[in-house]
């Protein structure tokens, strides 16, 4: 009885052995500034590299100096949240998780004004609003309701959106 006893205590502890632990990389809520142009202290012109050391919980990346059709970026598609690195800009989707410093996500295009000020650029589905760092764009459905939000250190005469 002894023996047997031992051998499986033995099994067990040796099972455990080979055991692996593994780490889940923990992000923080993303709070996006849409004011100041950031995503928790992250800004557009960020490089691959440092927005995967201050936001480790992305899904998926681009290298610097990338042939892709859009360039260097880090995805987190979990979250709806794109940087596009190459062209220092961020696009929030309409699935975004998180929190927007404005609540802009889903407001009417004509509510707008009371953050944002006048358009510097009207379109048909878009405004593009003059910021302190760069440029704001709003995206609106059929309904003029904002559907994604892309925001640049860039101006509206240099921005190179990706399509």
């Amino acid at each position: 009885m002894k023996k047997m006893l031992s051998f499986f205590t033995g099994l067990l502890i040796g099972l455990g052995g080979f055991a692996q632990l593994k780490t889940t990389s923990i992000c923080p809520t993303f709070t996006v500034d849409l004011l100041d142009g950031k995503v928790n202290d992250v800004k557009p012109t960020y490089s691959v590299i440092q927005i995967k050391e201050r936001l480790p919980c992305f899904t998926n990346t681009e290298a610097e100096g990338s042939t892709t059709k859009c360039g260097a970026g880090v995805f987190f598609k979990d979250r709806d949240i794109s940087f596009y690195t190459d062209r220092d800009y961020v696009e929030i989707g309409p699935k975004f998780k998180g929190k927007l410093s404005i609540p802009i996500m889903g407001a009417a295009r004509t509510s707008l004004f009371k953050w944002l000020g006048h358009p510097k650029i009207k379109d048909v589905n878009w405004d593009a609003f003059t910021t302190s760092y760069g440029i704001l764009i709003c995206y609106y459905s059929k309904a003029n309701k904002v559907t994604k939000i892309q925001f640049s250190t860039q101006g509206t005469e240099s921005i190179k959106l990706c399509e």
